[in-house]
């Protein structure tokens, strides 16, 4: 009889982003279960947070994890630190188990850029993937929509976040934010040119997140295009319930008589589709305006959750 135990996790990071991860994997990890926490602060409300609910934990990085009794039936950890500290952490890592899946939520890169709803099964076999950025995770999708109808020469996206949901790990990696960003609107996206802005509002009250995006495409059919974008974005709310388009997505032809110049691309006529969008969070640990913190656990889950589903049925486990 085939078994159907799920498979053990361990989340590094027991901040915001971490801790919200771990209440997302106990409430709706289908493949996988959390078996340690990791931080580097004793005193971290994560950590806590985690011992409360039967959790093991360690305030001693990932050499701490490596010593707990648990490791051994680790398959999955999630890295939820910084960019610099992944690259450590994989390595140190893989150097104990080299077939361990590591599912990175900073802009660090190592493994192939991955957005579930474009291109996770290409990806479910990695050892190691990249979950690119908050704002890729909700914009990427959109210029992927657009890709599968006409080739994209250029898309910009402007990624607005609350002030107070950017902790100190989102301000440390805003370079790699857009670097990281632009380079995956261009690999997973489909655009010959890519550019990534985050505005972080000061706010107050905080305000939800919202995500511009400008595709600048071969000449289409505007409905089609829509309606690519439309089923696109219903897919994301299958794992990011408070995603939504907030208004009509906005269409301007441009002619050869009032093309536009494309830095590094030359001059551009065709199509200019415009998205709106609003991610607002699920409220399981953070804020509900934080949906840039909420629709990275929750892509992180989601490919995560296909991944070991994969591992599970390559083990001869039962989905």
């Amino acid at each position: 009889m085939h078994s159907q135990k799920k498979l053990k996790a361990a989340i590094v990071g027991s901040g915001n982003i971490g801790t919200d991860l771990m209440i997302k994997i106990m409430r709706h990890g289908r493949h996988l279960e959390v078996a340690a926490m990791v931080g580097i602060d004793p005193a971290s409300d994560g950590l806590a947070r985690a011992a409360r609910l039967g959790v093991a934990t360690t305030h001693e990085g990932v050499e701490g994890l490596a010593r707990l009794p648990v490791f051994d039936e680790i398959d999955f950890v999630f890295d939820a630190t910084s960019a610099s500290a992944h690259v450590a952490n994989d390595a140190f890592l893989r150097s104990l188990k080299p077939r361990i899946r590591l599912v990175d939520l900073t802009p660090a890169a190592i493994g192939p850029y991955c957005v579930p709803v474009v291109n996770v099964e290409e990806h479910r076999e990695q050892l190691n993937v990249n979950m690119v950025t908050c704002g890729g995770q909700a914009t990427i999708p959109m210029v992927a929509a657009v890709s599968r109808v006409s080739k994209v020469h250029y898309a910009e996206i402007i990624a607005s976040i609350a002030s107070k949901s950017a902790g100190p790990g989102t301000r440390a990696n805003i370079d790699e934010f857009t670097e990281t960003t632009s380079k995956a609107i261009e690999v997973i996206g489909g655009a010959a040119k890519g550019k990534a802005i985050i505005i972080m509002n000061p706010a107050e009250p905080p305000l939800m997140m919202r995500d511009t995006v400008f595709v600048l495409s071969e000449a289409a059919d505007p409905a089609e295009v829509e309606a690519s974008i439309v089923e696109m974005a219903a897919a994301v709310q299958a794992y990011v319930p408070g995603y939504r388009l907030k208004q009509r997505v906005q269409f301007d032809v441009i002619p050869e008589s009032a093309q536009l110049h494309i830095p590094g691309h030359g001059l551009f006529s065709g199509l200019k589709t415009s998205i709106f969008l609003e991610v607002e969070g699920a409220a399981h640990y953070l804020p509900a305006y934080a949906g840039n913190l909420d629709i990275m656990t929750s892509a992180a889950l989601a490919a995560a959750e296909r991944m070991a589903q994969s591992l599970k049925n390559a083990r001869g486990d039962q989905a």
